[in-house]
């Protein structure tokens, strides 16, 4: 089943079971992914541009919970936080950290990097490999760790 199905017959749900937050959050979703579409020209998103879209919208919820937490807005805090869970639910599952550091190991080899300076042929090459299985910044972080060595 196409994940935009898959979002549509939950929104369904959700709205029979009378769960607000899933409500707004989906019908939020389910419009960024039309409007998507609509400039793409296409009637109806693939899996991976329908990912594509929710990561968006997670990067955007982890921003608002840094600036409310920071303005000390804690009850926009908790709106946002239970948002990004019911995302996050529909994400592929996350590769562990160990077999990422694995394909960063893989990769500063393939491209023969020598140190920071080096760092964006290094990104490019395993943000190929785990192909939305891994979240940028983690990937950024290890490549940075594993360049500037211990």
């Amino acid at each position: 089943m196409p994940l935009e199905e898959k979002l549509l017959n939950e929104f369904k749900q959700a709205m029979k079971d009378r769960d607000s937050a899933k409500v707004s959050t989906l019908s939020f979703l389910r419009a960024q992914i039309s409007y998507v579409a609509l400039e793409k020209k296409k009637k109806a998103l693939d899996d991976s541009e329908c990912l594509a879209v929710i990561r968006k919208l997670i990067k955007q919820h982890q921003d608002s919970i840094e600036q409310f937490k920071a303005g000390n807005r804690l009850d926009l805090v908790e709106k946002e936080e239970k948002e990004l869970v019911i995302l996050k639910d529909y994400l592929p599952q996350e590769m562990p950290v160990d077999s990422i550091k694995k394909i960063v190991d893989e990769a500063v080899t393939a491209t023969s990097a020598q140190g920071i300076k080096d760092m964006g042929k290094v990104m490019k090459e395993v943000m190929a490999k785990v192909a939305g299985q891994a979240d940028a910044k983690t990937v950024s972080d290890l490549v940075k760790e594993r360049l500037l060595g211990p």
